[in-house]
């Protein structure tokens, strides 16, 4: 069939691209009660092919307040001690976190997860339906959709979709970022890097192998079926990702880098790819938003790319619904890329620095490496923020001027009167943490004599009230992101009130 027809069905939001970025965000949508449709060009596969094999504390977190970690822990292998260049070994149970470690799962362990999680939640799945045009203004769709999505299906028949707002998460190609006129600034890094899916005769000592020596690199990580995933790149072979590849090379590459190739055998699967470093210069045009790889890429190095895109759509799912619900103004969206951006260009920059130290050659980056990873190694603060930046758990977010000083912090996984926070912050909600024994019965029901029901009126179903299980007078209002949005010491109702309304809307 060809031909033109309109896909009537409300859409408060279209995301764009099935992968972990789109799959996560379109469920927290859905949770929220918004009508979510998810559109990939694919068909309906979970590859066994992805690149991503490393979950990361932060997003570990955000799966918890997801109900969804544990799964997860149990498909994974989890790794306490990260070894770069044969000399620098960072330590993860130090984590300030529960779950200090890294966990090696393959991506499409993790897209199950969230897939099984999106259907359960109602959102709607096109697959192999291809994004031609996006149109947004006054008066597209009718009504207070506001963006218009063009597609094309398998059988040649295009479609209009109409939304509120559309999200590409559509990976590094993104055509919802071309249909809206965004460039792709940046460069590629290294090219003609070789992938391949391989039995080996003998296992690696460790769950993650990778070592660096000479013009050679190559790493090492098990997908958990009896293949485990190669990674090599040789300084010398400069070739177009197009140039046939075969396992011999692979062998060699390993062999300089690591020193054997552990019996290497039986590839399913081989490639070549490049690595780019790219950004684009806004996440937001109008109703448009940008998410995961579509807004940003990088080097593989210390694997935050599929980790840096899950954090993006934490950030947005929940303003996103916030704002369809009606209880936020759309300005709200303005604060993603406001707190997104920065850490999308320090992820840049730090993935960037790992893999030109490992690409170190002449006597004087050597040097450098070397002095380098003895500092981290000797000097904590500097090894923690490393790690922070690596893990997730070291960003923070800007915080109005004269705001508390915990505003816009990553709060963990503290102990609370109603159990562990990241259980209370389930099902997209805001949590009030304030000190034992204080009553605030006024500040949630909206004001002093307000004929609201006691307790939490109209915001009963986006926010828990707890209370800390120490001493401790600091009021704090957690986002559903896990980041404080308001706090204050020895706070009164009238504060409280203020900051529950100016987040979560009038209780009437």
């Amino acid at each position: 069939m060809n031909g033109k027809r309109d896909d009537n069905t409300p859409h408060g939001v279209i995301v764009v691209g099935a992968g972990p970025t789109g799959l996560l965000l379109a469920g927290d949508l859905a949770a929220a009660g918004v009508p979510v449709t998810l559109v990939e060009k694919r068909e309906h596969r979970i590859s066994n092919l992805s690149r991503a094999f490393v979950a990361h504390a932060r997003t570990l977190e955000q799966f918890d307040a997801r109900g969804i970690a544990d799964a997860l822990e149990a498909k994974g292998r989890p790794l306490h001690r990260i070894a770069l260049f044969g000399r620098l070994s960072v330590r993860l149970d130090t984590l300030p976190s529960r779950f200090n470690h890294l966990l090696v799962i393959p991506q499409y362990e993790v897209e199950k997860v969230l897939e099984r999680r999106a259907v359960e939640a109602g959102v709607r799945f096109r697959y192999e339906t291809e994004v031609m045009a996006v149109q947004q203004g006054g008066g597209v769709g009718g009504g207070p959709y506001g963006v218009a999505v063009d597609v094309r299906t398998a059988d040649g028949a295009t479609d209009r979709l109409t939304a509120a707002y559309v999200v590409g998460t559509d990976g590094h190609r993104s055509a919802v970022r071309e249909a809206v006129g965004l460039p792709f600034p940046g460069k590629s890094v290294i090219r003609s890097v070789v992938l391949a899916d391989v039995r080996l005769d003998e296992q690696p000592e460790e769950v993650l192998t990778a070592n660096a020596v000479g013009d050679a690199f190559a790493f090492i990580a098990p997908f958990g079926d009896g293949y485990h995933r190669v990674i090599g790149w040789h300084r010398g072979r400069d070739v177009p990702d197009s140039e046939p590849l075969d396992l011999d090379e692979v062998r060699e590459i390993t062999r300089l880098a690591l020193g054997r190739d552990y019996g290497m055998r039986d590839a399913r699967w081989m490639s070549r790819f490049h690595c780019d470093e790219r950004q684009a210069p806004a996440y937001r045009v109008g109703r448009v938003l940008l998410a995961g790889d579509a807004a940003h890429v990088h080097t593989p190095a210390g694997g935050q790319g599929m980790n840096t895109g899950l954090q993006d759509a934490a950030n947005l799912g929940w303003k996103l619904a916030a704002v369809l619900g009606g209880h936020a103004d759309p300005a709200l969206l303005d604060s993603y890329e406001a707190e997104r951006h920065p850490v999308g260009r320090a992820v840049l920059r730090s993935s960037g620095g790992i893999v030109r130290l490992a690409m170190a050659k002449s006597p004087w980056a050597l040097a450098l490496r070397a002095a380098l990873t003895t500092f981290v190694n000797h000097v904590p603060p500097v090894r923690t923020r490393a790690i922070g930046q690596i893990t997730g758990i070291g960003y923070r977010y800007p915080a109005p001027r004269g705001a508390h000083r915990l505003v816009g912090t990553r709060v963990p996984d503290v102990a609370l009167t109603t159990g562990r926070l990241y259980e209370s912050l389930r099902g997209g909600r805001f949590v009030l943490i304030g000190p034992r024994g204080v009553d605030r019965t006024h500040a949630l029901a909206g004001a002093r004599g307000s004929d609201q029901p006691p307790v939490l009126g109209a915001r009963k179903d986006r926010l828990t009230v707890a209370a800390w299980t120490s001493d401790r007078r600091t009021t704090v209002l957690v986002r559903p992101d896990g980041y404080v949005a308001w706090a204050a010491e020895d706070a009164d109702d009238a504060a409280v009130g203020e900051a529950l309304t100016e987040w979560l809307g009038a209780a009437g």
